[in-house]
């Protein structure tokens, strides 16, 4: 399920017209039956085990990869443009299936890890090191080229942020808590709630930004065209055609040398042009669009940042599938977050005001706080009915008690353990000791800036 690779496929054909991409992507990107099949995405940060504060060389995380390549694992393995490493589970027939499956993955990737000496961190936003790109590929540079016209949020989203993307079915063809228009607006507005409550990226190169979850922010400040959702008051079918028609061209694929970044060029406007897109060309196309739902047969939650801990991405599985597949819960979680809708106003995801203050605040917004309290309730309360284990019931609970119910997040945590770090060397802001000499350290680091050490995963 990784970007890369689009999973609106069918077999290639020749040119596409206008008429063509609408009844394409009409038909094939909501593929309605009833929620059966459940699949996350997980994407890590990799760090030396000994400092995780420091970069990997390019040349030791190559070496980690050609070992991981060789490992037998049911998800697919990608690697993230700064280095990143991605699974994605393959789509599973429940809750369980897909937590032990991507369980044993990372159980495996992480020993093939230890044994070069590093190890994987969950943050949203790489608290440390500025955006270095690692994969110098034609897409990689074309998307750098075209998203470095906005500003350098796009090479931050790029290099050094990481999520959770929980991935369900789009649901029944009729009405109803489980229908696929509902959950459509179900997604983009209980989006602002998920944000808050697993906001985890509040730091940037070692001091804060401001927002609980940065990740989330430099989605906010880029190409709308490219990360704003559809409006929301129609057929969600006919609103991502033409989204998808709409949205500009990011880059025309060539065989040999760098691609073309066309610069203002909507894909419609392609397929009016002399030399209009092919079907593989509408395919990638719809692999360039970020929005916060990304509609690709099923439906693909974007705006969850990667959580701490070895297992934190399971609570943020199993609560999302939980509130989308569960009857009584989805019930509860749509009149739960309706309300919420009047404060979001006019302008889309994640560009409205809803979406900002969640990324910004996270639960300490009392309404989305109170919001999260009732959704993890309803969550918990479905999760047996989905066969969910002891285990991920108690880690559900955990993170609600200790966070939810405290109006908090992962990001706190981290701010915590800056605020900690700050106060404890606040004799020592000019740089010297108490016996006055110069203090150094051996990574060049500021005495008062976080260095993560006691909160890595």
């Amino acid at each position: 399920m990784s970007d890369s690779v689009s999973d609106c496929t069918e077999p290639r054909r020749s040119t596409v017209t206008e008429a063509e991409v609408e009844a394409l992507v009409h038909g094939i990107c909501f593929k309605t039956g009833p929620p059966r099949l459940l699949g996350v995405e997980v994407e890590w940060l990799v760090h030396e085990l000994r400092a995780p504060w420091l970069p990997v060389p390019p040349e030791r995380l190559e070496a980690a990869y050609a070992a991981l390549r060789a490992v037998p694992l049911s998800s697919a393995l990608t690697v993230e443009p700064g280095g990143q490493l991605e699974l994605s589970s393959a789509p599973a027939a429940s809750l369980m299936e897909c937590v032990r499956s991507v369980s044993a993955d990372l159980d495996a990737v992480r020993a093939t890890l230890r044994e070069t000496g590093l190890g994987l961190s969950g943050y949203g936003q790489d608290p440390w090191n500025p955006p270095s790109r690692y994969l110098h590929e034609p897409r990689y540079d074309a998307m750098e080229s075209y998203l470095d016209r906005a500003g350098p949020e796009g090479r931050a989203m790029m290099c050094t942020s990481a999520s959770v993307q929980v991935c369900v079915d789009a649901g029944y063809e009729e009405p109803g808590p489980l229908g696929h228009g509902r959950r459509w607006w179900l997604a983009h507005q209980l989006g602002p709630v998920l944000v808050a409550a697993f906001a985890h990226s509040p730091m940037a190169r070692g001091r804060r930004t401001g927002w609980r979850s940065t990740r989330q922010s430099l989605w906010t400040a880029m190409d709308p065209g490219r990360t704003d959702a559809p409006p929301l008051d129609g057929d969600p079918r006919a609103a991502w055609a033409r989204h998808v028609l709409d949205a500009p061209v990011m880059c025309v694929r060539a065989p040999e040398g760098p691609w073309d970044v066309p610069e203002g060029m909507t894909f419609r406007d392609w397929t009016r042009s002399g030399s209009p897109p092919a079907r593989e060309d509408l395919d990638y196309h719809m692999t360039t669009l970020f929005p916060p739902v990304r509609p690709r047969g099923h439906l693909e939650l974007r705006m969850i940042d990667a959580q701490p801990g070895e297992d934190g991405w399971i609570v943020p599985l199993a609560v999302t599938a939980a509130l989308f597949d569960d009857p009584n819960a989805a019930e509860i979680a749509y009149r739960t977050v309706k309300p919420l809708a009047e404060r979001a106003g006019t302008d889309r995801a994640p560009r409205n005001p809803l979406w900002r203050d969640a990324a910004r605040l996270g639960l300490a917004d009392p309404e989305l706080r109170e919001a999260a309290a009732i959704c993890f309730a309803a969550a918990y309360e479905a999760l047996p009915r989905l066969g969910a284990s002891t285990e991920v019931l108690d880690a559900v609970a955990e993170f609600a008690d200790r966070y939810v119910a405290r109006g908090r997040c992962p990001a706190d945590d981290l701010l915590g353990a800056d605020r900690a770090q700050h106060e404890g060397r606040s004799d020592n802001r000019s740089g010297t000791r108490s016996d006055g000499r110069s203090e150094a350290r051996s990574d060049g680091r500021s005495s008062g800036r976080f260095d993560g050490k006691d909160i890595s995963s």
